[in-house]
């Protein structure tokens, strides 16, 4: 995976959740960074929300990858 995916990924989370992030491994980091792209590809109530703001389109689907990490 490349290194600027997970570093979008990164920059799409909220600060504390970034940090939390970026304690785990790099393959888990890795990992989720790939199951955000899939969740920005496969949702499709994303697709309308990235047209009005990328950004908030990321980060919706960034908050979604991690919210289990936190429960």
């Amino acid at each position: 995976m490349p290194i600027e995916t997970v570093e979008r990924f990164l920059a799409a989370l909220s600060p504390h959740a970034r940090e939390h992030v970026q304690r785990r491994p790099r393959e888990e980091q890795e990992r989720l960074a790939d199951a955000w792209e899939t969740e920005l590809r496969d949702d499709t109530a994303l697709d309308t929300l990235s047209e009005l703001s990328p950004a908030a389109a990321e980060s919706e689907a960034a908050a979604r990858v991690v919210q289990g990490l936190f429960d």
